[in-house]
């Protein structure tokens, strides 16, 4: 049976309001929402596919950073998961990547597992791509910009997407991580009634962890963004619209105008 883990992260919701801190050197951790990273939960839909088209079992494992991951973990289980792992310790909002692939790495290396699937990437580090850490800590092959998986006979045949839509098909021989960018269907909805009915009855195993490895860089100052201009609405009817956008083309040097 396919041992397939994922390890997911919580990201800040955006679409809430990010604040600064007073510091001027990171978000204000304190003002925000966290959420399941979005290509995170593509990557545990693909896991559960995966599991359905072949057997096996499927574990989620996170690094507990705001102490609310329980909720994430419980989600989950209930999209098709079959064990929830935690990594606790004095962990803060924010930890960066490269201290959470060492934290992940670190647990389920023991694990022996066939396939490894994560999001591709997370809006909430500056190198957020998790899937190639992980992959260097376990010494194993990684696949990333992946948008579907399939097993057989050991090894994994993934389909990549590059720049302009191209696609190109690896065959590569398991273990593996998978940098998933978008699972082959659509993340599965999970009932409310369901998360917690799993939020009272299953036990999510808890993992002590030290943060060792360190940052790949580190942040001097952060800034929120400047309008730099604004937009100009007009009014008038198509041919006078399109004769002002001309005029403004030609003003430019974009456009030359014949008589």
């Amino acid at each position: 049976m396919m041992n397939i883990i994922v390890p997911i992260k919580q990201v800040p919701n955006l679409t809430d309001e990010l604040e600064i801190n007073d510091e001027g050197t990171d978000l204000a951790h304190d003002m925000l929402q966290y959420v399941l990273n979005e290509f995170d939960e593509h990557a545990l839909e693909e896991a559960v596919l995966i599991k359905e088209s072949v057997g096996g079992t499927v574990t989620v494992i996170g690094v507990d950073t705001t102490g609310e991951l329980d909720g994430i973990l419980h989600l989950a289980l209930a999209k098709g998961a079959d064990k929830a792992m935690k990594i606790t310790g004095d962990f803060t909002p924010g930890t960066p990547s490269h201290v959470q692939a060492q934290l992940i790495a670190d647990a389920i290396r023991d694990m022996a597992p066939d396939i490894v699937l994560t999001g591709v990437q997370a809006a909430d580090d500056r190198d957020g791509q998790m899937g190639p850490m992980l992959a260097a800590h376990l010494n194993i092959p990684y696949v990333g910009v992946v948008t579907n998986v399939s097993i057989s006979d050991g090894k994994a045949v993934v389909h990549k997407e590059y720049a302009g839509g191209v696609m190109a098909e690896f065959i590569v021989t398991l273990p593996m991580v998978v940098g998933v960018q978008a699972a082959h269907q659509p993340p599965r909805y999970a009932p409310v009634s369901k998360i917690r009915q799993i939020a009272k009855t299953v036990r999510i195993e808890e993992i002590a962890g030290a943060e060792t490895a360190q940052a790949g860089s580190t942040v001097r100052r952060m800034f929120k963004p400047e309008a730099a201009g604004h937009a100009e609405m007009w009014d008038g009817t198509p041919d006078e619209i399109a004769e002002r956008i001309a005029d403004l083309l030609a003003a430019k040097g974009l456009l030359k105008r014949t008589a």
